[in-house]
Parts: structure tokens; sequence; C-alpha cells
């Protein structure tokens, strides 16, 4: 195998020759090691506790691969996974709640063969849009505003419709628990005043999208994912069913571009699910394109 800078450069390159956006590749996060000839790769075990938020759009027991093939393409990515296939089972990851996961540029779909060959679906992206248009003006009586304490209940109601819906299209799962964390979650983002905005008409709440900012900078979660700098994030953005198509998600989405513009971003990102026919069809039509695709695999001992 070469080197680990080595790696990482020819995987820069021919992954910027793919897509231009991404950031450099970079090292091997501090994890079990898998070499597997030319190609090396980190499996990273995660079990989510009960209560944990992110048991609501994961399964509880995730191994993931980070793959490091160099220039090697298809036939590095079928050896590193055939090479995890075979280190699976003493992993002892269960037959249930479990999953396996790559995330890997959208773009380069030489390697989006060989996840397909071996079982994985692609279940969400990361989608981003950069630079982001000079907003329209939001017109007086749009019937969006922000979210305050007060409104836990209402937003608490959305959301849980938006989880229900996503368990039909992606990964999100209903626990037993998923109405009480999402209470948490949301209380302490309304008391800290995080930018939530509800769309409104004759008087009843009927969309809400959550949004905040992340900071793409060395050593932080998204520096791997983005190009450097502030980017304005888009948590959740939903409509209810029976007001949809009548431009409410649209309105939504406007406001939360002319506050991520009035605060300075270099751009907006999300995630949506492409087997979801609206927001696959409803975020590119708002300027929103897939750099990275997050592959799946559930249960993790299905991997072939």
């Amino acid at each position: 195998m070469s080197s680990a800078n080595d790696l990482l450069a020819a995987q820069t390159q021919r992954l910027r020759s793919i897509d231009p956006l991404l950031p450099p590749a970079e090292a091997l996060p501090h994890a079990e090691v898998l070499v597997a000839g030319p190609v090396a790769g980190s499996l990273l075990r995660s079990d989510h506790p009960e209560g944990s938020p992110a048991r609501l759009w994961s399964a509880g027991h995730v191994c993931e691969l980070v793959p490091v093939l160099g220039d090697a393409g298809l036939a590095g990515m079928n050896t590193l996974l055939e090479a995890w296939r075979e280190r699976l089972p003493d992993l002892e990851l269960p037959d249930s709640d479990s999953a396996c996961v790559v995330c890997w540029p959208s773009r380069d779909v030489e390697i989006a063969r060989a996840l397909l060959d071996h079982g994985f679906v692609p279940l969400s992206v990361i989608a981003v849009n950069t630079p982001l248009e000079a907003p329209r003006p939001c017109p007086q009586g749009d019937g969006v505003r922000p979210a305050g304490p007060s409104d836990l209940e209402v937003c608490l109601r959305l959301t849980l419709a938006e989880q229900a819906y996503s368990t039909l299209v992606g990964g999100a799962v209903l626990r037993e628990d998923t109405e009480e964390v999402k209470r948490r979650l949301l209380a302490t983002r309304l008391q800290r005043g995080e930018p939530i905005w509800l769309a409104e008409q004759d008087g009843l709440a009927v969309g809400i999208a959550e949004c905040g900012y992340s900071d793409a900078v060395p050593g932080s979660r998204m520096a791997s994912r983005l190009p450097a700098g502030r980017w304005g994030y888009i948590n959740c953005a939903s409509v209810l069913p029976g007001t949809r198509g009548q431009g409410v998600g649209g309105r939504l989405v406007g406001r939360a571009h002319a506050a991520f513009a009035a605060a300075g971003v270099v751009g907006a990102y999300l995630y949506y699910n492409p087997p979801n026919p609206l927001s696959s069809v409803f975020w590119p039509r708002h300027g929103y394109r897939p750099l990275w695709t997050v592959w799946e695999l559930r249960p993790a001992t299905a991997l072939r």
C-alpha cells in the first residue's frame, strides 16, 4: 500500500477532477484501520443509547467505513468492501437495528456501482446551494414568522408529522421515545432563539423550517464535507399534506435563505432522501444539488 499521505493526495486529485467543490481528503480518523492491498479505510463503530437524538434518523448500531482509495476507483472500492465483509462478523453487530454506512461524493458514479453491487442503498444526500442567489424580498403578509418558546407544541406537531413521513422514504426511525426526544430538542432550540420559521394559513401553522449555522473549519465535523467557511443549514423543512403545492415550502425556504444571506454565509446545505418523491424534486428547484451521498445497508449483517 502507498503511504497514507500519497493515498490522500491521489484521492483529493481524483475526486476534485469529478467535483471541484469537494474539500481535500482528510486523514483517517482514529479507529480500527482496514487495509486491503493498495487501499485502506477506517471502521467507525457507533452504538446510540436509548434517548439519543441520533436514533431518530439512524439505526441503533452503526459501522461506518471511511475509505481512502487514492486513485484506485471501482476496483479499489470493491477490494475494500470485500475486506469489510470478511471483517464484519468479528464486530458482532446485531441482526436488527444495525447498519453499514459509507459516505462518498455523489458524482463519483464509478464508486456508486461498487456500492450497489454490495447491497448498499443511496438513502440520503448532503446537498449544497452555493453561492446563494440574492434572495427575493419577502413580501409583507407572506405568512412566515419566527417561532418562539410558546410555539413548542405547534413545532412538535409539525416535526412529528415530518418524522413519520420520512420513515417511509429514508433512514428515519419511529421510536417509542420519538415524541419525548423531539420535544426536548425543540424546547432547547427555541429557548436559545435558534432560527426556526413557521408558515401559517388562516391562523394555523402548516409548515416549518428548522435552520441553523455550521462552520466548516479545520477539526470541525463538517470540514471533511464542505468547502471552508460559514454555512447555513436547513435541518428540517416540511409542509402538512393538505397545503402542499401552494407555495408554502417556497416561502419558508425564501425566508431561510434571506436570513442566511444577511449572515454572510458562503452557501447553504441540507440532507434529503433521494427516494422521497417530494424533496428530491423540491430541493433541486431551489438551487440545491448533491455533494455527498450517504449509502446505507440495513441490517449490517446483509453486507455482501
